[in-house]
């Protein structure tokens, strides 16, 4: 879908920023609609139909983590959390829990805006790509977002599954730390790498002694999906 078409619902309960964002995505060409609460943003949700949400962790009521819980119960649509300066817990946990990126208050219009259609991009292209991925042993199915491995289904967050999916579709290709959370998370982690080592040990875990496969790691660089 192209960015001028894309609805994106703003939820944030600063009435400023909400009209701030709104504006800038009006003028971008986005179709917006704007929540001040969770509750309501978990309705609008349903209704608006959005192909992104921009959502503020810190809400009235039902909080941003648990409106990020709810969406992902049953769809992927990308989600850019809004967070406050230093507030590294709740960005960590929300990448974790399946939000896609973060902006951080005070933030720049074309920041925002970058962002926005990156995320739309890249949700957008990983769903006519790659769809269907079989090794031995293993298939990955990006429609569904389902793992089988050894002909048994293998549950997964997200985040886990991407990070699986873009590994396996660039095989035998070394990327580091960086480079897999610029790819997969879609933003620029500020010097803490530790999201993706816990990411790849939780995938070695659910899927160990792959035929003729491995999640490798390249010592002194990062990983690699190796196929023999």
């Amino acid at each position: 879908m192209k960015a001028k078409s894309a609805k994106v619902l703003v939820v944030d309960d600063d009435e400023n920023i909400c009209e701030e964002i709104n504006m800038y995505l009006k003028s971008a060409g986005y179709e917006t609609k704007k929540c001040g609460n969770g509750n309501d943003a978990c309705i609008a949700f349903e209704e608006f139909k959005p192909k992104l949400v921009l959502l503020d962790i810190m809400l009235p009521g039902m909080d941003g983590i648990e409106v990020l819980k709810s969406i992902r119960r049953n769809s992927e649509i990308p989600i850019i959390m809004i967070t406050a300066k230093g507030d590294t817990f709740h960005k960590v946990l929300a990448l974790e829990l399946g939000a896609d990126d973060y902006v951080v208050k005070p933030f720049e219009p074309k920041e925002l805006l970058a962002r926005v259609k990156a995320v739309i991009r890249r949700y957008n292209y990983e769903r006519v790509d790659n769809e269907l991925i079989k090794f031995n042993d293993l298939e990955i199915d990006l429609s569904s977002y389902n793992v089988v491995y050894k002909d048994q289904a293998v549950k997964m967050p997200p985040k886990e599954f991407e990070l699986l999916h873009y590994l396996s579709i660039n095989k035998n290709k070394v990327f580091t730390r960086e480079q897999l959370l610029s790819e997969v998370w879609g933003y620029d982690y500020p010097g803490d790498s530790r999201t993706v080592d816990v990411h790849i040990k939780r995938l070695r875990e659910k899927l160990s002694g792959g035929q003729n496969w491995e999640i490798k790691t390249v010592w002194g660089i990062g990983y690699k999906f190796q196929v023999e």
